[in-house]
């Protein structure tokens, strides 16, 4: 299966024979959750075909924030919360129709008390996503907008064919403004 948004760095076959093996696929419609913020978080699945957006919304107000995306060939969910039912932190949207190969948080639990072996895996999914955080958190104090921008179309090729400028910004903690005109600034930077 073709990657069409993400390099993913760490390797997900074993998660990904895990819930084609027993979990069952699900369509979701764009706008379709999978979950939703504060309600317990039940669901991990691997994404076939489409991608998620992860939203949480500003205290006393409507206003949404993207604080992650999951693409095609990567995981889905609200991870670790799925594991044990915690409230979800955000809303797993669909930005897209999507296909979701999905298992419960309780049957990942299962798989991981197997053997060492799926231990590890355990960690090394928590490792991959605090890696994953850190790194954002440092992008956004130490990175202009137009490289975390660029940094996003490195991580992601073909993001902005698939996303609205309003989510993309969102993600980038800018305003739509300020993602066009540095959207300009690298085309004319391309055309001198």
């Amino acid at each position: 299966m073709e990657q069409k948004f993400s390099n993913n760095c760490i390797d997900l076959q074993v998660l990904r024979e895990f819930c084609k093996r027993e979990g069952e696929e699900i369509a979701y419609r764009k706008g379709d959750q999978l979950e939703r913020e504060g309600d317990p978080a039940r669901w991990f699945g691997f994404v076939m075909e489409g991608c998620f957006k992860y939203v949480t919304h500003e205290i006393g107000s409507d206003r949404e924030h993207i604080t992650w995306f999951s693409f095609e060939g990567e995981y889905v969910g609200d991870y670790p919360s799925c594991l044990d039912g915690r409230p979800a932190q955000t809303s797993i949207v669909a930005m897209m129709p999507s296909r979701v190969l999905r298992v419960t948080g309780q049957q990942l639990m299962q798989l991981f008390r197997q053997d060492m072996e799926t231990m590890e895996l355990r960690s090394i999914i928590a490792e991959h996503l605090l890696s994953q955080a850190r790194r954002t958190y440092l992008e956004l104090h130490r990175a202009t907008a137009r490289e975390r921008y660029e940094l996003l179309l490195r991580r992601c090729p073909g993001i902005v064919d698939h996303l609205s400028l309003n989510a993309i910004s969102s993600f980038l903690s800018i305003t739509p403004q300020m993602l066009s005109k540095i959207r300009k600034g690298i085309t004319f930077d391309a055309q001198q």
